[in-house]
């Protein structure tokens, strides 16, 4: 009994040493989210470039939107920025971004220097809607419908590659069910 006592502390250490291991190689950008299939969670924040508007949740239905959370503080925010820009150009969604634990003046500067491609930001200065969401980080995009329910979360940059993988197909999913229910 004494020799088996000697040996759990390295038991204990080869267990914690295969769990981080292990850890290793799971995919962050595969966590789910509990939000899939329900409604925005509610709020109001002011936008970034004005102070004094205030935006809710009502501000983003009726349309496919795209929710961009991003940080001056993100170096991935920076690299996937350049896309956004051009992604803002597509007339079938629209782009408005959550501006994630910052400070306005370095936010609104980063806009005015390397383009602003969203409609409009949302100032979450505390993060309480980055909680309400679930974020983990920046950058997180998410694809509400034009029902207000969140239909995808995407953790990590978006470029090319992952636009036509991860995004497309839940885009031309959700167009389908509008024209559906038009005609």
């Amino acid at each position: 009994m004494a020799k088996l006592i000697r040996f759990l502390p390295l038991i204990g250490f080869m267990l914690l040493g295969f769990l981080l291991y292990r850890g290793l190689f799971l995919n962050p950008q595969a966590m789910p989210s509990a939000l899939i299939g329900k409604k925005m969670p509610e709020f109001q924040l002011t936008q970034l470039e004005n102070s004094n508007a205030v935006v809710s949740t009502a501000d983003l239905k009726g349309n496919i939107v795209l929710l961009n959370v991003w940080a001056t503080w993100c170096p991935a925010c920076k690299q996937e920025h350049p896309y956004l820009v051009d992604l803002a150009r597509n007339p079938k969604v629209k782009l408005y971004g959550v501006n994630y634990k910052d400070e306005r003046h370095a936010a609104m500067q980063w806009l005015q220097n390397y383009k602003n491609p969203y409609v409009f930001s949302i100032f979450d200065v505390d993060g309480s809607l980055g909680l309400d969401l679930g974020v983990f980080g920046a950058p997180e995009t998410f694809v509400i419908d034009h029902t207000g329910t969140i239909r995808k979360r995407f953790a990590g940059p978006i470029n090319g590659i992952v636009w036509q993988r991860e995004f497309m197909p839940i885009i031309a999913q959700i167009e389908a069910e509008i024209f559906a229910s038009e005609g």
